[in-house]
C-alpha cells in the first residue's frame, strides 16, 4: 500500500502531493515556521521538507516505539511524541525540535499525547487510570507537572485539541451511542455535543486562525478508529454548523490523529492510503 502525503488549500479547494511513499506514515503536523511536515513511520519520527520532500528521521533517543500521536510546540522549540518504549504501555515525552534524548512528562501509563495549548503551557490528552480500559480527557501543567481530568468516563472519550484561543477543548465521544464531535471548556466544564449525524466522527482539530473545524468521519456503523476505511475530511464552523465533506478516500487511523494545520489556518495535511498494486 502506498501512502500519500498532502496538502489542502482551504480558500481554492485544492489539493497538492507533497510526498508518496511505500512506507506507512501518518500523522502529519505542521512546523510552525512552514518549513514542512512531521510524521511518524516505523515507531520513530520524521521531518518532511517543503523545498525537497524526503523522509529525513528526527532522532528521539530511547523513544524508538512512537505512536502516532505527537506534535510540535507553538514556539516550535520541541516535539511531544507518545512512545512505549518503557514497555508500560504509551506515555509521553518531550524531545528538542531537532531531536535529543526524550523527557517523560505523563504521571502514569496509558496517556496518549493529542494537543498542545497555543500558549505551550498545558498538554491534553486521553488516558486510562485506575486500571479502567476507558478512556477520558487530561490536560498536564507542563510547569507543575500536575494532571487535571476533565472528563467522568461516560463513554470512550479520544482525539483532544485546544482551541485557538485555548479557551475551549475539542473531542470525540461515543458517551450517546456512537462517536461524535463534542466540545467542553478548559477546565472541563460546559461539556457538550455540536451536531449529531450517522457518521462514527474522530480527532477534531480546529485551525489556528479560529476560523473552521476539521474531522474525521467514519462510515456509520465503524467500531473504533480503524485504517484503510473509505473516509471524509469534514470542514465546518467551530461552532460545528456549515459542516461540508471536502476530501474522501481510503483511510483512517493515520490520516489526521494529531494537529495538521498550517500556522495561519490556511492549509491542512493529511495522508490518504492507496490500495491498489499500481497504484491507479
Amino acid at each position: 500500500m502506498t501512502a500519500i502525503l498532502e496538502v489542502y488549500e482551504v480558500a481554492t479547494g485544492a489539493s497538492r502531493e507533497v510526498l508518496r511513499t511505500d512506507r506507512h506514515i501518518e500523522a502529519p503536523n505542521w512546523y510552525p515556521d512552514n518549513s514542512g511536515l512531521l510524521v511518524n513511520a516505523e515507531g520513530r519520527l520524521w521531518r518532511v521538507p517543503f523545498d525537497a520532500p524526503e523522509l529525513v528521521e528526527v532522532p528521539t533517543g530511547a523513544a524508538i516505539k512512537c505512536n502516532n500521536d505527537h506534535a510540535i510546540s507553538p514556539d516550535g522549540s520541541q516535539i511531544a511524541l507518545s512512545s512505549h518504549h518503557l514497555e508500560k504501555g504509551s506515555e509521553i515525552f518531550l524531545v528538542p525540535i531537532k531531536g535529543g534524548d526524550p523527557r517523560l512528562v505523563s504521571v502514569a501509563p496509558p496517556s496518549w499525547f493529542h494537543g498542545w495549548s497555543p500558549d505551550g503551557r498545558w498538554l491534553t490528552y486521553p488516558a486510562a487510570r485506575g486500571g479502567t480500559r476507558i478512556l477520558d480527557i487530561y490536560k498536564l501543567n507542563l510547569a507543575t507537572g500536575q494532571e487535571t481530568r476533565l472528563t467522568q468516563g461516560q463513554g470512550h472519550h479520544d482525539g483532544s485539541d485546544f482551541s485557538a484561543d485555548g479557551a475551549q477543548i475539542y473531542y470525540n465521544c461515543d458517551r450517546e451511542r456512537h462517536a461524535q464531535i463534542w466540545v467542553m471548556s478548559a477546565d472541563g466544564s460546559n461539556q457538550r455535543k455540536l451536531f449529531a449525524d450517522d457518521h462514527v466522527n474522530w480527532f477534531p482539530h480546529p485551525s489556528p486562525c479560529g476560523r473552521h473545524l476539521l474531522y474525521l468521519a467514519y462510515p456509520p456503523g465503524t467500531d473504533g478508529h480503524p485504517r484503510d476505511l473509505a473516509v471524509a475530511l469534514v470542514l465546518c464552523k467551530p461552532d460545528g454548523s456549515r459542516r461540508r465533506r471536502v476530501r474522501e478516500f481510503t483511510g483512517g487511523q493515520g490520516t489526521m490523529n494529531v494537529p495538521n494545520w498550517a500556522p495561519d489556518g490556511s492549509a491542512f495535511a493529511y495522508v490518504r492510503y492507496d490500495p491498489s498494486p499500481k497504484n491507479q
